[in-house]
C-alpha cells in the first residue's frame, strides 16, 4: 500500500485511532484528524485539526491533505459524539440538530470534499463508522441511534452511484467496543423526573459495556432494566 493515502476523522481516540494505526502499519500515509489540537508526536501518522461541522474547516484540511501527499485514496469517517443515555424526549431540538450536525451531516461534507479528488484518481474507498445501532437500535437512545440509520441508508446509497467511477462505500456497524467514546457524552438538556430511575439504570448498563476492565456481554446489556 505504499504511495496510498488515508485521511480518518476522529482519529485521536478509540476506533479512529486503531483505524490510523493499522492503516499506517500497512504502509499508508495516514492523516489523523480531531476537532481539538491533538499531539502528533509518538504517533504512526499526523494528526490535523478539523471540525467536521464547519465547511471552511473540511476544505481546508482535505485541501492541506492533497496539497502535501497529492490524492486521497481513503476516507474513513469516524468522528462523532452521543447523547447519554435518555429518553428521547429529554434532549430538545437544538440537542438533536447537534449530534446530525455531527454524526450524519459530517459525512456528508467529508464525503463532498474528497470525491472530486478520487474521481479525478478514478478510485477510491470511503468507510462510514456506523453502530450495531443503525439497524437494531436500543431504547433511550433514539437520537444516536437515528443518527446512525442516517448514514446506513446514506452509505448504500451512495455506493451505487459512486461504484461506476471506481469508488466504493461501505458502512461498519460495530456493537459496543471498549473506547472511551462515553467520555464525550453529551447530556441531555431538558431532563424529566419521569425518566430519572430508568435514565440511571441504563446509564449503569452502558457505562460498563464501555469500561475497558469489564466484561463486554451485549446480551445481558437490558437485564434487569
Amino acid at each position: 500500500m505504499n504511495g496510498k493515502v488515508a485521511l480518518i476523522t476522529g482519529a485521536s481516540s478509540g476506533i479512529g485511532q486503531a483505524t490510523a494505526e493499522r492503516l499506517a502499519d500497512a504502509g499508508y500515509t495516514v492523516f489523523g484528524t480531531s476537532r481539538r489540537a491533538a499531539p502528533g508526536a509518538g504517533r504512526a501518522f499526523e494528526m490535523l485539526t478539523l471540525d467536521v461541522t464547519s465547511e471552511s474547516s473540511v476544505a481546508a484540511a482535505v485541501e492541506e491533505v492533497v496539497r502535501r501527499a497529492g490524492r486521497v485514496d481513503v476516507l474513513v469517517n469516524n468522528a462523532g459524539f452521543g447523547v447519554a443515555p435518555a429518553a428521547a424526549e429529554e434532549s430538545s431540538l437544538e440537542q438533536a440538530q447537534a449530534i446530525f450536525d455531527t454524526n450524519f451531516f459530517g459525512v456528508v461534507r467529508m464525503t463532498r470534499a474528497v470525491v472530486p479528488h478520487m474521481r479525478k484518481e478514478g478510485g477510491g474507498r470511503i468507510i462510514n463508522i456506523g453502530s450495531v445501532l443503525g439497524f437494531l437500535p436500543m431504547p433511550y437512545g433514539a437520537l444516536y441511534a437515528a443518527t446512525k440509520h442516517a448514514i446506513e441508508g446514506y452509505s448504500e446509497s451512495l455506493d451505487h452511484e459512486l461504484r461506476t467511477r471506481g469508488i466504493r462505500v461501505s458502512v461498519i456497524e460495530p456493537a459496543y467496543t471498549k473506547t472511551p467514546f462515553d467520555a464525550n457524552f453529551l447530556e441531555p438538556d431538558a431532563i424529566l423526573e419521569e425518566y430519572r430511575e430508568i435514565r440511571a439504570s441504563v446509564s449503569k448498563r452502558v457505562k460498563e459495556s464501555f469500561d475497558p476492565k469489564g466484561v463486554l456481554n451485549p446480551g445481558r446489556m437490558w437485564a434487569g432494566v
